[in-house]
């Protein structure tokens, strides 16, 4: 990630195991065509490092992202945008690819692509004094970075309708409540709260996360019979995991919660 301008994949000592993908453009962190192409370089190099469990994606202490760069599209036509239409939902929605337990740390505005980015996560923790939306209505448009889609399946229909066609902003206590976001903390505390929700993974059975998550994830776009196939094929498969042998082995001698996990 040595060349990326404007998103970063940093690790720390202090949180062995948590990967932060972070967004720093300045003032608002607008996702531009470039933001887009780093943020899915970083969510690829985070699938792929063993050394990294879990990943925080994070905007700093003001901002998690104001939405896409509109002085971008404001020209483009019908023409071009279908050309790169999915090019921007893959841009805004790389975080949703990533084989690992995810969390989004809201500071501030996540508006528009901002909290498209925010709902390709596993989990959202929010500063008391965060804004949320989509307001793309206001423009003209409709959120088109997988907002229609993700939105409406976490909060159900009718309340992201509610926000989509009024393109207001929801405070941090209504998204709490709606299940927008699952936890509300201070401002300078989002942060440390996303780092410890991602290092209780640091440890734990890297392939079997990412089949539970392959699980729920692909048995929502499905009927309840083909998820639980699903479900039955992923289950089995980790019986070709070393992880599987040492974990079961552990409880049996040890009881559970003590096993040491490779990974494999």
């Amino acid at each position: 990630m040595d060349m990326a301008e404007f998103v970063t994949l940093e690790t720390s000592q202090d949180h062995p195991g948590v990967g932060t993908i972070l967004l720093n453009r300045p003032p608002m962190n607008a996702l531009s065509r470039q933001v887009q192409t780093e943020l899915v370089a970083a969510a690829e190099e985070a699938s792929v490092r063993d050394d990294i469990k879990a990943v925080v994606v994070y905007g700093g202490p003001k901002v998690l992202a104001a939405g896409a760069d509109i002085k971008e599209m404001n020209d483009m036509t019908f023409a071009e945008m279908s050309k790169v239409a999915g090019r921007l939902q893959s841009g805004l929605g790389a975080i949703a690819a990533i084989p690992k337990p995810t969390v989004a740390a809201v500071t501030g505005y996540a508006l528009g692509g901002g909290l498209e980015v925010a709902l390709g996560a596993d989990r959202r923790i929010a500063g008391d004094n965060a804004k949320l939306g989509v307001p793309e209505i206001l423009l003209g448009v409709i959120p088109g970075g997988g907002g229609t889609q993700r939105l409406a399946r976490l909060v159900g229909p009718a309340k992201a309708k509610d926000m989509i066609f009024s393109g207001r902003f929801v405070g941090a206590e209504e998204a709490l409540a709606i299940g927008l976001v699952d936890e509300v903390v201070a401002p300078d505390e989002v942060y440390n709260a996303a780092l410890a929700w991602a290092g209780q993974f640091r440890n734990a059975a890297s392939v079997a996360l990412a089949a539970a998550k392959t699980a729920v994830d692909r048995g929502l776009d499905v009927d309840l019979s083909t998820g639980l196939a699903i479900e039955a094929q992923l289950f089995a498969a980790l019986f070709a995991t070393e992880d599987r042998a040492i974990g079961m082995a552990s409880f049996i001698e040890n009881g559970p919660g003590k096993a040491k996990f490779t990974g494999r």
